[in-house]
């Protein structure tokens, strides 16, 4: 009797990082992680937000470098010899004479390329903080970000903009099968217990997998996980650092998606506020 075929499957290498502001060792943190997801065959590597560079005082121009320096540029070269995809969240610095810099997700693909930029749009001015005083917002109207990768096509936000569940319908409008949240969540009362319900409410609003990955470390909650898009938890990390591979099931996201048409049942679009 032949053994049945393989379900088609993505993989994907989470890496669960302590990020400080020495951006030499926050590089080579990072490089042995996608070298690591090499040895494994992953498909796509996700980092967290600010993984160029984090201080727990409040990221800003500081700490920004360009789309060429160095941290962009070893993530192209790292995937160029891998073959496998990045998510990373990094700083850049602002536009014009704006002295704050922006929170964003890189997206390289397979060959090195550089796939997309996404802006966070949702800065933190929220449970006490003001992101907004060092850091600029990306446009609201921009195109989203989504890449295709080894057959899955992936939406990224980053996290604040979890809590917003238009930026995962946005994304899904685009095409999106599976929502990618790099992140640096705060710590603090209830913060990761929020993480986790609306990281499984994205996935069961969208019918789509999340892949949310945390920084660990002081003030922030780790916990990375990966949720199916029935809203069950696949895998969960605590708060330590941590580098985990998974297969994403393609074949289930399709069948949970033939059973639970809640996205073509829907009445309403999102419209970006000016």
């Amino acid at each position: 009797m032949s053994a049945p075929p393989e379900r088609p499957a993505v993989r994907v290498t989470l890496g669960q990082l302590v990020v400080g502001a020495d951006r030499r060792a926050n590089r080579d943190v990072a490089r042995d992680v996608l070298r690591r997801a090499a040895r494994v065959h992953a498909d796509l590597v996700v980092l967290p937000e600010y993984a160029s560079a984090y201080d727990t005082h409040g990221v800003g121009a500081a700490l920004a470098e360009p789309l060429d320096g160095p941290f962009v540029t070893m993530l192209r070269e790292e995937a160029a010899r891998s073959g496998a995809a990045v998510l990373a969240g990094t700083t850049l610095p602002a536009d014009g004479d704006d002295p704050r810099a922006v929170n964003a997700v890189v997206a390289v693909d397979g060959t090195g390329a550089l796939a997309g930029v996404y802006r966070k749009v949702h800065l933190y001015d929220a449970f006490g903080q003001r992101e907004s005083d060092r850091l600029a917002p990306g446009p609201a109207d921009a195109d989203p970000l989504v890449l295709d990768v080894a057959g899955l096509r992936l939406g990224v936000m980053t996290c604040y903009d979890l809590r917003f569940p238009e930026s995962a319908r946005r994304l899904v409008d685009a095409g999106a099968r599976a929502l990618v949240v790099p992140a640096a969540w705060a710590d603090g009362r209830l913060k990761a217990m929020h993480w986790r319900t609306l990281a499984v409410a994205r996935a069961i609003e969208c019918t789509s997998v999340v892949v949310a990955v945390g920084q660990a470390g002081r003030g922030v909650v780790g916990r990375s996980l990966v949720v199916g898009p029935d809203g069950v938890v696949g895998l969960e990390l605590d708060d330590q650092p941590q580098v985990r591979t998974v297969d994403l099931d393609v074949v289930a996201l399709d069948e949970v998606r033939a059973q639970n048409p809640s996205l073509a049942n829907r009445r309403y679009a999102v419209v970006p506020r000016p």
